[in-house]
C-alpha cells in the first residue's frame, strides 16, 4: 500500500502537495481563530506541514494518515524538526475510511476528496470523526472560467466539464449536503506555479539521475504533458481552495 513511485519523484521536494503556500496555511489557521489544546485529524496529511506548523504556531495538536510511506516519513521528520512531536502523530496508511478514535475539533481533508469517492462522500466520512460545532476542512478544485472546449477539461485532468462546479457551483453544493462555508483560502496563479513549476525540476533530476529506469519513459512524457497543460489550461482555468465548513 503506497502511492505511485512518479507521484513521489514528481514531488520529492515539496513540502506542501497542493498549490497554497505556507503564508495561506498560516492566514487560514488564523482566520480559524486556532486556539492551544484544539485537536485534529488530517486525511491524507502528505508530508504533514499543515497539522505540523500549526501545531507549532497556535498548539494544536492530531494526528495525520497518509498512504505515502515516503511522505509519512517526511512528516514525522518535521514534526521532530519543529518540535511538535509529542503532539502529531503521523500513520502510514489507507485514509479512506479512517474514523477517529474520538471525536476531534478539526476534521481535514485537503485536496484527496477522492478517498471518499467525491466531496459529498468526504465531507460524509470527515463527518464520523468531527464533534459537534467542529469545523471541516475541505481542499477541493473548481472553474476559474467556463472551459471552452474538451481539451481544456482534459488539460486540466477533469473527467468531464460537470466533474468540477464553479466556485458559486461549489458553495451550493455545499449549501446541500447540509454545511456552511465559514471561511476559504484560494490558490491564485502564483501559488500553483509555486506547486506545478517544481514537480518539473524534480522530474528532470531523476530522468538525468536514472537514464536506464523502466520508469524513465512515463516520467519524461509525464514532464512533457504537465508542462504544457500547466501553462495553457490549468493557470486560467483551474481553481482551487481550502474551504472551511460547519455543519448547519
Amino acid at each position: 500500500m503506497d502511492l505511485p513511485l512518479s507521484i513521489v519523484i514528481a514531488e520529492s521536494s515539496h513540502r506542501i502537495h497542493n498549490p497554497v503556500d505556507s503564508r495561506k496555511q498560516a492566514e487560514l489557521g488564523r482566520g480559524l481563530g486556532l486556539k492551544p489544546g484544539q485537536t485534529m485529524l488530517d486525511l491524507a496529511s502528505g508530508s504533514g506541514e499543515l497539522l505540523c506548523t500549526w501545531a507549532r504556531d497556535f498548539g494544536i495538536g492530531g494526528t495525520g494518515v497518509d498512504i505515502s510511506t515516503a511522505f509519512t516519513a517526511r512528516a514525522k521528520a518535521r514534526a521532530a524538526e519543529l518540535g511538535v512531536a509529542d503532539r502529531c502523530e503521523f500513520v502510514h496508511g489507507d485514509a479512506a475510511g479512517h474514523v477517529a478514535d474520538a471525536p476531534v475539533d478539526i476534521a481535514a481533508c485537503i485536496g484527496a476528496s477522492w478517498i471518499g469517492g467525491g466531496t459529498a462522500g468526504t465531507v460524509a466520512l470527515l463527518e464520523q470523526s468531527l464533534r459537534p460545532g467542529g469545523l471541516m476542512l475541505i481542499g477541493e478544485c473548481y472553474w476559474r472560467q467556463d472551459p471552452p472546449d474538451e481539451a481544456t477539461v482534459k488539460g486540466c485532468y477533469a473527467e468531464t466539464k460537470d466533474s468540477l462546479f464553479s466556485l458559486a457551483g461549489l458553495f451550493d453544493h455545499f449549501d446541500a449536503i447540509g454545511y456552511d462555508v465559514v471561511e476559504m483560502v484560494l490558490a491564485d496563479q502564483d501559488s500553483w506555479d509555486r506547486y506545478a513549476a517544481p514537480h518539473w525540476l524534480n522530474i528532470r533530476r531523476w530522468l538525468d539521475e536514472n537514464p536506464g529506469h523502466d520508469l524513465a519513459e512515463e516520467m519524461r512524457h509525464k514532464l512533457d504533458v504537465e508542462r504544457r497543460n500547466h501553462v495553457r489550461y490549468q493557470r486560467d482555468y483551474l481553481g482551487w481552495g481550502i474551504f472551511a465548513l460547519m455543519k448547519r
